[in-house]
């Protein structure tokens, strides 16, 4: 898919959503498996409470440890690529900290591949990295990571198809209910202009705040580079909510 034949379907579905819209369509052509993750009936109200469980997020066999956070040290060997640092803060619509949140992140590894069975890109995995990571929100609710930048790689949604870097965050809330999932992108990646996943957002300043911001006082010596990224779970500020798409 040429850039002007992007541009054109962007600017297609730009016309169709509605006015301040900040999310695209359920079913965007330019991604195009987004036509087979949407329901295609009308949604049925659940009536009774009882019939579905609503409480608390699940947290894995084991409690939350400051391991989970540092995909780095989770092996015995040192993974391979860049290593960084990701850390912000997770707020509600008035700007207040939201506390005790479960943060999940999972992300390719440096050569562009997923720790994932279904994944055939012919990249090479890393021994020392799996690329999954979890931790809790502290009274300011903030969130810290150590990783390493993940690669860029193929996909079949049109010729020469490139995802860019990205991280993908699942926020659980107080339930199930209230799960979001979103992906987090580097600022200046010269793939992003080209990616139908992030341009089916085609409000700009919420595109805009799903791209990090690069933040020297984050970056540790001899060890990391710094990336601020906050999350707004809801309001005219809200970090938009993707799919959940990617292995």
């Amino acid at each position: 898919m040429s850039q002007r034949e992007i541009d054109a379907e962007v600017a297609g579905a730009q016309a169709a959503a509605e006015p301040g819209a900040h999310h695209p369509p359920r079913d965007y052509p330019p991604y195009r498996s987004s036509h087979f993750r949407h329901p295609h009936r009308p949604i049925v109200p659940v009536r009774d409470p009882e019939a579905v469980e609503l409480s608390g997020p699940a947290f894995g066999v084991t409690d939350v440890t400051a391991l989970d956070s540092d995909l780095t040290a989770q092996h015995d060997g040192e993974p391979l690529g860049e290593r960084i640092t990701v850390t912000g803060r997770v707020l509600d619509r008035a700007g207040r900290p939201v506390r005790g949140q479960l943060v999940e992140v999972w992300q390719a590894n440096a050569s562009g591949r997923y720790a994932h069975q279904l994944d055939r890109h012919p990249a090479p995995l890393d021994p020392n990295f799996t690329g999954f990571g979890r931790c809790l929100t502290d009274d300011d609710g903030r969130y810290s990571f150590t990783t390493v930048k993940p690669g860029a790689y193929p996909w079949r949604n049109h010729t020469n198809a490139w995802r860019p870097a990205h991280i993908h965050f699942s926020l659980f809330g107080t339930s199930f209910s209230q799960r979001l999932v979103t992906q987090m992108y580097f600022p200046g990646d010269p793939l992003l202009p080209y990616d139908p996943v992030i341009r089916s957002v085609t409000d700009r300043a919420a595109r805009e705040r799903l791209i990090s911001a690069y933040d020297h006082d984050l970056s540790v010596p001899e060890l990391s580079l710094g990336y601020r990224w906050d999350i707004v779970l809801d309001g005219p500020c809200a970090t938009w909510t993707g799919e959940e798409g990617d292995h």
